[in-house]
């Protein structure tokens, strides 16, 4: 887009000025443009312009001199400026066609849409075969194009295509601050703040009072939950534009979330939970789009519920947290533990292995073995519950349960039942013996509350049922009788 050396005007009429000598001035202005062209085409930009800074001031009121200057200035990046010297070009000479072109041309740079098609029509009217109308023709309409469909997907929420949009908008206006800002404020609502902050930090370097730039770095920081920084840029905002809405909005929103989570703060302190818990639910409604402080939120509910022992509620908050912030550490240990409380220790493991791919420290790593370990126990036969007691029963809760569960699985009480049902009392009266010979002996009893050994210890379990059936009722006397048919050599219990 940027001028080249041969854009600048060569020839220029001399200027007289009534209040100097005859042609002095006019001379000097032209032997200085020799100068000043030449240092142009060996493209010493800065040294040119300083020339031609030189020559208005001789000559303010001669149109190609400013011509010239817009094209250095153009050839420097500085767009606003050559737009302002083709503007007082066309003022001094509204028939000067190549500053229309440049004017054309840096208002469609800076992102100017009226002004280069203003400029354009005039162009077009004074010189209808310009070849500069059609190539600028189609930029204009580029960028109309994609503005078009930036509205329409904001207004969708779909920031990527917004973000898309604008890169294609600065394709041609590459000095255009507001199409910068624009991606930038959609970049922060994707999330992507260190390149929203990147943006807004090129534009301040230039433009330190920049609002929107400055808004866009609040915005970043509120929506990173640091909202006291925040708070200091959508004050500087309205200091200097006390009418910009949008900055006004957040801000009123920041100290409304900052407050309804500081008072759910006090509440949680003092064990007010009920209140903790409504005012973080109220401090949810506040910015939806927030999604680092509504993670927080989340999580300080699912601290509460774990507070009560309701761990499924819990989780379930936690849940809520990371989907809105997937790195959120304290969730998803929060969540793994209660998946532990919940005895669902695959889930808990899972989340633990990801906690530690993140962080290897060692809590962490304590905390995912103690998972694996757990998951690891919880896959073994539950003796406890296959003899129908609880984990403190004594000797004799055991003995009572064990003679219980014999008799009513014994193959020879259901010697007419099904082929099915057979083998489902022949597994069952299997497992009560097994359970019965580990909690009955104390050693074995205490590895295998303490989960030690475990393979070993199913190893072991290979017994036979009915040995201990002989063994255990064989000591009793009195009670009453039945056959054992199926047993060897017809063998007769009985059961005290």
């Amino acid at each position: 887009m940027a001028e080249q050396p041969s854009d600048v005007d060569w020839e220029c009429d001399e200027i007289l000025d009534p209040q100097a000598e005859p042609m002095s001035r006019g001379n000097l202005a032209e032997l200085k443009k020799e100068t000043a062209n030449q240092l142009y085409k060996n493209k010493r930009y800065k040294d040119a312009l300083a020339v031609y800074n030189e020559i208005i001031e001789l000559c303010p009121d001669a149109p190609a001199y400013y011509g010239n200057r817009a094209a250095c200035y153009m050839m420097l990046d500085k767009y606003h400026d050559a737009l302002a010297d083709a503007k007082k070009c066309i003022a001094i000479d509204p028939k000067f066609i190549k500053a229309y072109t440049r004017v054309v041309k840096c208002s469609l740079i800076v992102g100017d849409i009226v002004g280069a098609k203003t400029a354009l029509n005039k162009l077009q009217e004074l010189d209808s075969n310009n070849s500069r109308i059609q190539p600028e023709q189609k930029h204009l309409e580029h960028l109309e194009k994609f503005l078009r469909e930036a509205d329409v997907a904001y207004a969708k929420k779909d920031f990527r295509k917004v973000v898309y949009c604008m890169d294609r908008c600065c394709d041609v206006s590459t000095a255009c601050p507001a199409f910068k800002l624009r991606k930038a404020k959609c970049l922060v609502f994707l999330k992507r703040f260190q390149e929203a902050q990147e943006i807004a930090n090129d534009i301040l370097h230039i433009d330190k009072q920049n609002v929107d730039a400055i808004y866009v770095r609040g915005m970043c920081l509120y929506y990173e939950d640091n909202v006291d920084r925040a708070f200091v840029h959508f004050q500087q905002v309205l200091r200097l534009a006390p009418d910009h809405s949008k900055a006004l909005d957040i801000y009123k929103r920041a100290k409304s979330l900052k407050q309804k989570k500081e008072e759910g703060n006090a509440a949680f302190k003092m064990e007010k939970y009920q209140e903790a818990f409504d005012l973080y639910t109220e401090a949810l409604t506040i910015d939806p789009q927030n999604t680092v402080a509504n993670a927080k939120l989340h999580f300080n509910k699912a601290l509460i519920y774990a507070k009560l022992r309701k761990f499924r509620e819990s989780m379930e908050e936690c849940t809520a947290a990371l989907k809105l912030d997937e790195g959120y550490q304290k969730a998803l240990l929060k969540r793994a533990a209660c998946y532990m409380e919940l005895e669902e220790y695959e889930e808990a493991v899972r989340d633990y292995e990801q906690a530690w791919k993140v962080d290897k420290s060692r809590d962490n790593k304590r905390l995912l073995l103690e998972a694996k370990f757990a998951l690891k126990k919880s896959k073994r036969k539950d003796y406890y519950k296959i003899l129908g007691i609880d984990k403190n029963a004594s000797t004799d809760d055991i003995k009572k349960a064990y003679r219980k569960r014999a008799m009513v699985h014994h193959p020879d009480r259901h010697a007419n039942a099904s082929d099915g049902e057979k083998k489902e009392q022949e597994k069952k009266f299997k497992e009560v013996g097994e359970a019965y010979g580990i909690l009955s002996d104390p050693k074995k009893r205490t590895r295998y509350d303490n989960g030690h050994d475990l393979e070993d210890m199913d190893r072991g379990h290979e017994m036979d049922p009915n040995a201990i059936f002989q063994t255990f009722f064989g000591h009793h006397g009195g009670g009453y009788q039945f056959q054992a048919g199926g047993l060897p050599n017809g063998f007769t219990f009985q059961f005290g």
